[in-house]
């Protein structure tokens, strides 16, 4: 496995430090969820359903705010749009340990709102710093690098908690947030290309960009995550029901590596694919796991096929996106991508807890992967209306007149995103 593709991303100046930047500054956001709900449950003994409220309510306001906090970037440019976040955020994390219920819950939705837009700056950022030739290989590892937050933000907050207490743990999520957000101030990392930025900044009407192909392009990302979070609790639940609960944590982070290990294959292929044979194949492989007994190591075994492709299928949405929608609308393009990880993630887990508690774990396998490949299926004839490749490539100044039609895709990406959860 040649690793050419990564040096020669790492000799691009900025680029190192991006993603740097970038690891450090999602640690923290991946510590929110799971923070608030232990907060709520435990240390305001109010319980799981209203602790789950909380973190509804959050997400809704991330849902929401996203494409909103990319649409400023697009406009205003990205530091106008991190100093307001990182301000609200050091105010939320600064008094939320002692907010009452019914502040709380209001707070975290307008915490949400204001979430600083550090998945999908990532990831604008480093598709205006990278040559679109090496961007597959960019987008694959950032992947890999939201895996690897995803691994380490949600332990952290679990020990946080359980050791110090929740209020020491939010204060320290604010630190690591306002952190991160100084930090994107002072690095101020272009999110336009030398070339883009030398056009004059012309706004992109939203019905060049907004097409059915890039709906479909959105459907296939919620699909993505909805496997990922419907195969993770019922690999969870299935352990429970066996008795190997003590192991759940080990099985997600062996599951966890097989994307690391397939981000890293797929970011150094001379050529990239289509995100909707890698979803579909994810999909389909996820559908007979709940059929294998005998342990939970050979569960997670049969797990590591779909995980493979975990990253990979979602670098390449992000990779996609990067080559249907103009430089100009690219930050709202990422928060709608952003929200669609949300929304799959979101809908998938009540819906396979429900088919967990009727009818149990392995029907659980079987209706994510199976929703997969519908959304697969059902996007496949509006991807061929996909945008022009003129569009794709245009200057700012002139995609607003360039027509939208039919053409060839040679493209093949949350943090990607983590199998464990979702990013903005």
């Amino acid at each position: 496995m040649a690793l050419d593709p990564y040096r020669r991303l790492f000799a691009i100046p900025g680029v190192p430090t991006l993603l740097l930047v970038g690891l450090l500054a999602r640690i923290p956001s991946t510590a929110v969820g799971l923070t608030l709900t232990l907060h709520v449950a435990t240390t305001l003994d109010l319980g799981f359903a209203r602790a789950g409220l909380v973190t509804m309510a959050s997400t809704v306001g991330m849902a929401v705010g996203s494409p909103l906090a990319g649409r400023f970037v697009d406009r205003h440019g990205l530091r106008p749009v991190v100093t307001v976040t990182t301000v609200a955020q050091a105010a939320f994390w600064a008094c939320a340990w002692a907010l009452p219920f019914p502040v709380l819950l209001v707070a975290a939705a307008v915490a949400g709102l204001l979430a600083l837009p550090v998945f999908s700056v990532t990831r604008q950022c480093l598709a205006a710093m990278v040559p679109e030739a090496q961007r597959r290989s960019g987008f694959a590892l950032d992947s890999m690098l939201v895996e690897l937050s995803y691994m380490t933000g949600p332990a952290l907050a679990v020990a946080g908690v359980t050791t110090l207490g929740s209020g020491p743990t939010m204060a320290a999520i604010g630190v690591g947030v306002t952190t991160a957000g100084v930090g994107l101030i002072v690095f101020n990392p272009p999110t336009r290309s030398a070339g883009e930025s030398a056009e004059p900044a012309v706004g992109v009407p939203r019905r060049q960009w907004v097409t059915p192909a890039f709906v479909a392009l959105l459907g296939t990302v919620a699909a993505a995550t909805f496997v990922l979070t419907g195969a993770e609790l019922a690999l969870v639940a299935a352990m429970e029901h066996t008795g190997q609960t003590a192991w759940a944590g080990l099985a997600v982070a062996v599951w966890s590596v097989s994307s690391l290990i397939g981000g890293f294959l797929y970011g150094g292929l001379s050529r990239g694919f289509s995100p909707l044979p890698l979803i579909g194949a994810m999909g389909l492989l996820t559908v007979p796991v709940g059929l294998v007994g005998g342990g939970w190591h050979w569960l997670v075994l049969a797990l590591l096929p779909s995980g493979l492709l975990c990253a990979p299928s979602l670098s390449s949405t992000v990779d996609v996106l990067t080559r249907w929608v103009p430089a100009g609308a690219r930050g709202e393009a990422m928060g709608f991508h952003g929200t669609a990880l949300l929304v799959g993630g979101a809908v998938s887990a009540p819906i396979a807890g429900a088919v967990i508690d009727g009818t149990g774990p392995a029907w659980a396998f079987a209706v994510a992967g199976s929703a997969g490949v519908a959304m697969v299926v059902v996007a496949l004839p509006f991807w061929r209306r996909r945008p022009a490749a003129e569009v794709l490539t245009a200057p700012v100044a002139q995609a607003a007149v360039v027509p939208v039609e039919g053409t060839r895709d040679g493209g093949a990406d949350e943090p990607g995103t983590g199998l464990n959860a979702v990013p903005s």
